[in-house]
């Protein structure tokens, strides 16, 4: 890819901690990837807002039933990965918390 040499102006103390991170010679990648990574994520908000304007028109709005129904079952899914983890963290002998009470998070 070509390159081409811009000047931006940052605080100092980020790119003083950047420069100490990475060293004088990573910095202007660490900055690309940086940028990149905040392009691709601005673009997927934008996949997202449009997939949500689609879904509302073809379907209708989402419910407050359907909401809470979403997150139930959101959190039951987190509850079994907790368990299997946890599962799987005694099987290899390593120490685990004691697993939280029904109820609570």
């Amino acid at each position: 890819m070509a390159t081409k040499k811009y000047t931006v102006t940052l605080p100092e103390e980020l790119a003083e901690a950047i420069r100490a991170k990475v060293g004088h010679r990573g910095f202007s990648g660490c900055v690309t990837r940086a940028i990149e990574r905040r392009w691709e994520h601005d673009r997927l908000g934008e996949a997202v807002a449009w997939m949500e304007n689609w879904m509302e028109k073809e379907y209708g709005a989402v419910t407050e039933e359907e909401l809470a129904e979403a997150e139930a079952e959101i959190r039951e899914i987190e509850r079994q990965h907790a368990e299997l983890a946890r599962a799987r963290r005694v099987a290899a002998g390593e120490p685990v918390e004691a697993p939280p009470e029904q109820g609570q998070r």
